[in-house]
Parts: C-alpha cells; sequence; structure tokens
C-alpha cells in the first residue's frame, strides 16, 4: 500500500531511495541499506521486514539484485501478499509484486532505478514517479523529492498519503534518514524536514562524523549557537 523508487547516481556514487503511503510509518517498514550493500524497498499488504534485510545480505555478498531477489521471494510462501524491490552496489535493478497484490499494483525500471507500487489509483502513478524522476535535476535526493511529488499529482496511493521517508546513502557522507510518520500534508513536510537537513549548522556538523571512506573522522564542531548534535 505504497509506492517507492529506488535509485544509483553514478557520477556522485550515491546510492538514494524515497516512499509514501496512505498508512503510518513508511520509512520504518519499506526502506533499508547503506553504500556497502545497496538499498531494498520491501511493502505490500502484509509487508516483510525481513525480506528487506536478506536481500540487503545477499547483495552486500556479491548477488546481483534480480537473482536477490529471487532467493528471497521464492523461499516464502507468504510472497504473494508482499512487493520487494532491490538496487545492488553497481547499480542493477530486481523487482517482485505477488499476485494477491491490492491492484494496481506493478513496477518500472530505467537504467539504475527502479519504481515499485501498490494500492495505487492507476498505473500512471508509477509511469508519473519514473518519469518525474528521469525529468527532474540536480542531486539525487531532490530528484527522489521530485518523482515521489509526481506520483501524487497523477494520483498516488488511493487512500491518499500519510507518511513520507527519504533515504541516501554514500561511501563519502553520513547517511541521510528522513521519516515523517504521520502527517496530513507528508511530501511537503519532507521537504521542508529535508530543507533542515541539508543547511545550517546541522549539514556543517554532518562534515565531522565518521563515514565509511573515513570511519574514525573526528572533525572538532564548534558552534556559538545551540547544539544541534543528537543526544
Amino acid at each position: 500500500m505504497t509506492i517507492s523508487i529506488l535509485a544509483f547516481d553514478e557520477k556522485k556514487g550515491a546510492y538514494g531511495g524515497a516512499a509514501t503511503t496512505g498508512s503510518l510509518c513508511v520509512g520504518g517498514w519499506v526502506l533499508r541499506g547503506d553504500a556497502e550493500s545497496g538499498l531494498s524497498a520491501s511493502q505490500g499488504s502484509l509487508p516483510s521486514t525481513f525480506w528487506g534485510t536478506d536481500v540487503l545480505t545477499l547483495m552486500r555478498g556479491g548477488t546481483d539484485a534480480a537473482a536477490a531477489v529471487a532467493q528471497v521471494t521464492s523461499a516464502d510462501a507468504g510472497r504473494a501478499e508482499r512487493q520487494l524491490a532491490a538496487l545492488d552496489p553497481a547499480g542493477q535493478t530486481g523487482h517482485f509484486t505477488g499476485s494477491n497484490s491490492i491492484a494496481v499494483a506493478d513496477a518500472r525500471t530505467a537504467p539504475h532505478v527502479v519504481v515499485t507500487g501498490n494500492l495505487l489509483t492507476s498505473g500512471s502513478v508509477l509511469d508519473a514517479c519514473l518519469d518525474g524522476f528521469l525529468a527532474a535535476t540536480g542531486p539525487l535526493d531532490t530528484r527522489l523529492l521530485e518523482a515521489l511529488d509526481a506520483a501524487s499529482r497523477a494520483g498516488g496511493d488511493s487512500r491518499g498519503l500519510l507518511s513520507a521517508a527519504l533515504l541516501i546513502v554514500r561511501r563519502s557522507d553520513p547517511p541521510m534518514t528522513l521519516r515523517v510518520d504521520y502527517s496530513e500534508t507528508p511530501l511537503t513536510d519532507l521537504r521542508a524536514l529535508h530543507a533542515r537537513a541539508t543547511s545550517g549548522l546541522y549539514a556543517d556538523w554532518l562534515g565531522h562524523v565518521p563515514t565509511l571512506d573515513d570511519p574514525q573522522r573526528s572533525l572538532p564542531f564548534q558552534s556559538t549557537d545551540r547544539p544541534v548534535t543528537p543526544r
């Protein structure tokens, strides 16, 4: 009961996912990943969080996205109720839509990007999400936000929207995981949260914490303003 998009920016070495749904907590349920494993989006009427983590484990070990999705989904007797998309570290994609998925349910792909959705107003929502991403310019995170907006304009989730999420991972940066878990305007709120997370003191502080490429980074951070680091 969700629409999600996973994409790889080959030039920047960044992996990103975004999702929105008419239910609660889409980020916690759907999006998972890191720059060593790739990304996954596990959703459906009875989604399996195990699918999301299991497919990442396989891809981190070298299995490509399509094969990893096939292996994970074929082993689950409840697969007819679920949907899965994956993006491996090379930017290849894989997807599965269970036969009992609530219509409209399907997937769309392009090089380095996969869109999946279910309980949508029409198949054009999937097309709009993919086309919106491909037509957008700028950093990966803003292109993913554009994709969600395009999907919403095309009709989105047939129940309306209540939550939205964005996940960006890259070896040279700390992960950015943003979640709006319950809102009457989740896409607007996600954009506002993204603006706060990519500007000002918080964005400055992110340049001082460990990353995969620099796991011991601990550059002193000085600010005369109120601390913004997590506690």
